[in-house]
């Protein structure tokens, strides 16, 4: 039976996707959305106590491999690429959504906090894209001429300055040049590398501000959609970035953020 129209579009039956961060949040619903799309999941974690993403994407009939390695270590992320395609796997959807966040006024954020947050929101992403990018140059590409597709997680902090975090946000505005810089590199290539922004996601990273009744109530003021956001919410965006519908799309930072950088 021939696919449908939107099978065309948005099935990743066939694919192989690597998910750093996936075991909650927004990296979790990213995976589940990327498996339910019809993709096989590598999960990269620091260790297998928690295999809830795992059984979930088994659940839906998908595979699941976890790769443990120590994002904030960068001999552990640097030997990663090697011992997952050393496996044989087929890797050609890259999302790196891990991330860490350190809040401090910028006269008293200490040096080795700085260096932490950009080691696993920065230094990290970059090793990975670089890896794996660099086996997807080498793939059979597709009849479109596709042979990966990237995607890393920014913030709304890649564009604007954020409060008491200046290592996040050098990291995550590094995230969004560095995801157009490969894009300029290799959408010739056949890989398409594009980036989400987040906007105030209900999720524990943010668990600060939720806490802080006045800052909270300020931030959904100027949400024009009027509520935070879901884990949920990043299900579309991740698929669509993933596949054929957005072949011709790449270098784009990608606000999911409730209207925010609109208003």
């Amino acid at each position: 039976m021939a696919p449908t129209y939107l099978e065309k579009l948005f099935s990743l039956e066939g694919h192989l996707a690597v998910v750093t961060g996936g075991t909650r949040g927004i990296g979790q619903s990213m995976a589940l959305a990327l498996a339910s799309a019809g993709s096989d999941i590598i999960l990269v974690q620091r260790n297998e106590s928690n295999l809830d993403t795992k059984q979930k994407i088994e659940a839906l009939g998908r595979k699941a491999f976890v790769y443990t390695a120590d994002l904030a270590d960068q001999d552990s992320v640097s030997a990663l690429t090697a011992k997952v395609l050393g496996d044989g796997h087929d890797v050609d959807i890259l999302v790196t959504c891990a991330g860490i966040q350190r809040r401090h006024p910028a006269h008293e954020f200490p040096m080795e906090d700085w260096d932490e947050v950009l080691q696993v929101n920065l230094r990290t992403v970059w090793t990975l894209c670089r890896d794996f990018g660099a086996y997807m140059r080498k793939r059979t590409p597709d009849a479109t001429g596709r042979r990966g597709a990237i995607i890393n997680v920014a913030s709304l902090v890649s564009f604007q300055g954020g409060l008491n975090v200046p290592a996040y946000a050098s990291a995550k505005g590094g995230v969004a040049q560095l995801t157009k810089s490969l894009s300029n590199q290799w959408a010739a290539d056949g890989i398409n590398v594009n980036a989400i922004a987040p906007g105030y996601i209900a999720t524990d990273m943010n668990e600060a501000l939720i806490k802080d009744e006045k800052r909270a109530a300020s931030i959904l003021e100027r949400i024009p959609m009027g509520r935070w956001g879901a884990s949920e919410d990043f299900e579309g965006a991740t698929v669509f970035l993933a596949g054929a519908a957005c072949r011709y799309v790449s270098g784009e930072i990608v606000t999911v953020d409730g209207g925010w950088m609109g208003r």
